[in-house]
């Protein structure tokens, strides 16, 4: 039989994808001889951080919960189809843990885990457990969280902080981080992100800012993320307002973008806070705008109540957005004493190493 391995189930953003990555770099440093396995959807994104970072991965089939009858059948298929998948695969693993970090690829996993009664260890990620969250938590024999759940204040055992890659955090200084990003090294630099997926309304509104309020961006350049096919229009942008920018798509060593950075504009999923806080960038955050309960701004809420953060809503619309959204960049883009205060305040944060924690507890279950 092959030796006892662990399973780490999640998948279908970066979020979801990079926690996970984390803890299982801690894995290798703390059990190296304990065989990993990620159980992922089948989305490209999963695959192509999972390859770069050099971890097996299993795609399981599984769709989101819908209650809309063409939906839910679709989610019925293959939920079954992802439980035989799971099944054979923690069987042919021979898995003794499941960390489960979220997102609907989890729910098939965790019903073969449990089938085969393989400990279920459950890492919440966001300030809101969605539903496949609340689900696995009822089958589950651990419950941590990265952070607070006012919702569900009862939710998890333990708040342990975001499991945080290695890669995420910055090790060399500002001017080195800029340098390999093809930044130039003397002037400020404002890091616009949507996270993996990249954020249509966010470059929207840098284009708006970049026709209307160019004079905001005076000593300033920028490095930012535009995820899918928004590259050419962007760089067209900044080239034309006369802004120093390099535009990608898609960055792996994320680390360098935070260090470089002396303001950012993000998505307040909890992967991007957590990242945001470990780099002390002061961040102004745009929750994802098509969640209806806005559930991001849960992730962001306890820096801004500390005034370590600023969080607006995005509006999507451009000019919408540009008298909230993007003054509240403006000002902090100016303010540089605010600014400084704030990125004081995050360094004074006490640090902890959560994937750490979830590895070597992890670790101890399968090791008896």
């Amino acid at each position: 039989m092959s030796a006892s391995s662990i399973i780490l189930a999640g998948g279908g953003t970066g979020g979801h994808i990079a926690p996970g990555i984390a803890i299982a770099e801690r894995l290798r440093e703390v059990a190296p001889s304990i065989p990993l396995c990620f159980a992922c959807s089948s989305r490209p994104i999963d695959r192509m951080m999972l390859d770069s970072a050099g971890y097996h991965a299993e795609p399981i089939p599984a769709e989101g919960f819908s209650p809309r009858p063409v939906r839910l059948l679709r989610f019925a298929r293959a939920f079954l189809a992802g439980r035989r998948v799971a099944h054979e695969l923690l069987r042919a693993q021979n898995a003794r843990c499941v960390i489960a970090l979220g997102g609907f690829v989890t729910a098939p996993v965790v019903h073969a885990a449990n089938a085969l009664k393989v400990p279920v260890f459950l890492v919440n990620l966001d300030a809101t457990p969605g539903k496949a969250n609340r689900w696995v938590a009822k089958r589950a024999q651990r419950i941590w969280t990265a952070c607070e759940t006012p919702a569900l204040p009862h939710f998890a055992t333990r708040v342990v902080g975001m499991p945080i890659r290695r890669i995420a955090i910055a090790t060399s200084g500002a001017s080195e981080c800029r340098a390999q990003l093809g930044l130039q090294t003397g002037l400020r630099t404002l890091f616009v992100t949507g996270a993996s997926q990249g954020a249509k309304s966010l470059n929207d509104l840098l284009q708006h800012m970049l026709r209307e309020r160019r004079g905001a961006f005076a000593g300033w350049q920028v490095y930012h993320l535009v995820g899918g096919g928004e590259r050419s229009a962007m760089e067209t942008a900044y080239r034309e307002a006369g802004v120093f920018a390099v535009v990608d798509s898609f960055l792996e060593r994320i680390g360098l973008a935070w260090g470089a950075a002396d303001l950012a504009l993000s998505r307040a999923g909890a992967n991007s806070v957590a990242e945001a806080v470990a780099n002390a960038v002061p961040t102004v955050f745009a929750p994802y705008p098509w969640h209806h309960d806005q559930h991001q701004r849960a992730n962001a809420q306890p820096f801004v109540d500390a005034q370590l953060a600023r969080c607006e809503q995005d509006h999507i619309d451009a000019a919408l957005n540009l008298p909230s959204l993007g003054q509240a960049l403006a000002e902090l883009m100016h303010d540089h004493a605010l600014r400084e205060g704030m990125r004081a305040g995050l360094r004074a944060r006490p640090s902890v190493d959560a994937a750490l924690e979830v590895a070597t507890t992890a670790a101890a279950i399968v090791t008896g």
